[in-house]
């Protein structure tokens, strides 16, 4: 990683940025030679990325081939707009703050059926409502011969977040003073975020 300063060293912290997002992106080898990225639902669940879907298609074709595969997720926080700088303001200075996560792994079928149903179960679970209940998923669910569930066993995996870190002490207080004040979404927390106020 370049910018070491960006880095999040605590798997704890990579994990829950993992669980917190529910779209991902995943990139696999086309036959043609270019990367091919599909967005997906996906759950973290013991260890390992899983989503489901259609039984036949590229993105299977793909990992077919070749089970290698590099899967992305973000969070975009505030963005530091030209209104920060006031008069004359440095357009060079407009930044994102954001976390994110990259993993290398291997992604494969999964053929276990208690293995299928508990992905699936994690999959509607994390996009639902808290305290929505829905009916159990088991393996004489129609659906579930109908899909297929995938699994990323991960190699290896980093984590980044963008909060200003290079800025001084000062200028990180300046930061999350003005983005408390203007309170678009995501500024309450990149406030807290950047001058080291976890939630």
């Amino acid at each position: 990683m370049r910018k070491r300063q960006h880095e999040i060293t605590s798997r704890d912290k990579v994990d829950v940025i993992l669980r917190r997002c529910r779209v991902g992106r995943i990139s696999t080898h086309g036959a043609d030679g270019y990367p091919y990225i599909t967005p997906l639902n996906y759950v973290y669940q013991d260890g390992s990325i899983y989503f489901h879907c259609a039984r036949s298609g590229e993105k299977l074709d793909n990992l077919k081939r070749d089970s290698r595969v590099c899967f992305e997720v973000d969070i975009p926080l505030a963005y530091l707009d030209l209104d920060y700088y006031g008069e004359n303001p440095e357009s060079c200075g407009v930044t994102q703050f954001y976390h994110s996560v990259v993993i290398r792994g291997r992604a494969e079928i999964v053929r276990d059926i208690d293995e299928k149903t508990a992905a699936l179960e994690a999959l509607v679970a994390s996009h639902e409502p808290v305290g929505r209940t829905f009916r159990k998923i088991t393996a004489d669910t129609k659906a579930v011969s109908l899909c297929e569930v995938v699994a990323v066993r991960i190699e290896r995996i980093s984590g980044k977040s963008g909060l200003a870190q290079k800025k001084s002490d000062e200028e990180k207080n300046a930061l999350s003073t003005f983005l408390k004040s203007r309170d678009l979404p995501g500024d309450a927390e990149t406030a807290d975020l950047i001058i080291g106020k976890e939630k």
